[in-house]
């Protein structure tokens, strides 16, 4: 049986604090709405080792990650992209877990 999806987020900048807040208003319904859970939403993590950043990190946990990746292509999560767009710089990545 396939394991839990995880979206993982790390921001590498922010340069409008201001779109990144109203990218939230419309991210968090979007992604609830689909099941998504938050397990991780910190301005900048406790402990950074190795080549890591000391910036924004969020976890977020689906059923699966076919639920996840079904959340960042909806319509409502593409209007939240649009509001964030030239906001900041960050990575996504979609992992199944092993739970």
């Amino acid at each position: 049986m396939p394991g839990p999806g995880y979206w993982i987020t790390t921001y590498k900048s922010i340069s409008s604090p201001d779109k990144l807040a109203q990218y939230a208003k419309l991210a968090l319904p979007a992604i609830e709405s689909g099941g998504g859970r938050f397990l991780v939403r910190s301005p900048a993590p406790n402990a950074v080792y190795e080549a890591g950043l000391t910036q924004r990190t969020v976890v977020i946990k689906f059923e699966s990650v076919e639920k996840a990746v079904a959340t960042y292509d909806s319509p409502a999560y593409k209007e939240a992209l649009v509001a964030l767009q030239g906001g900041c710089e960050r990575e996504i990545r979609i992992c199944e877990g092993v739970e």
